[in-house]
């Protein structure tokens, strides 16, 4: 369940960011269709999970300045090599985390849909 009790909620994470907030909505819509998903909000985070998680959206603007309105960080099991990419980090042995800026909702796409796809049949 979104917040767990906590009381916190996408709107309070992107509070001041209605952009981020749309941009979240977006990467939720998307998740949907690519299957059932636990959503966990943290002061840091939205994570989409099965068993783990496998997509976060976070807003960068809490940690550094930022323009950008929201970041979709994907886990997936192998490197992808994409321009569209921030950043790509290699956390742990079996897991590469993808970094994706978002400023607008069109950039989640069917690229996007794909790599969330492969990673949430990669959380089992």
């Amino acid at each position: 369940m979104a917040g767990e009790g906590n009381g916190l909620t996408p709107a309070s994470l992107f509070e001041g960011v209605p952009n981020g907030l749309a941009l979240y909505l977006a990467v939720a819509d998307v998740v949907a269709t690519v299957g059932e998903a636990e959503v966990r909000v943290t002061k840091s985070q939205i994570a989409f999970r099965r068993r783990k998680g496998f997509a976060y959206v976070w807003r960068p603007g809490q940690y550094v300045k930022s323009e950008v309105p929201a970041v979709l960080s994907i886990a997936l099991p192998r490197q992808i090599a994409s321009d569209r990419f921030k950043e790509v980090a290699h956390p742990s042995a079996k897991m590469w985390m993808h970094h994706l800026e978002l400023s607008d909702a069109a950039e989640v796409d069917d690229e996007v849909r794909a790599w969330l796809t492969e990673a949430y049949e990669n959380a089992c």
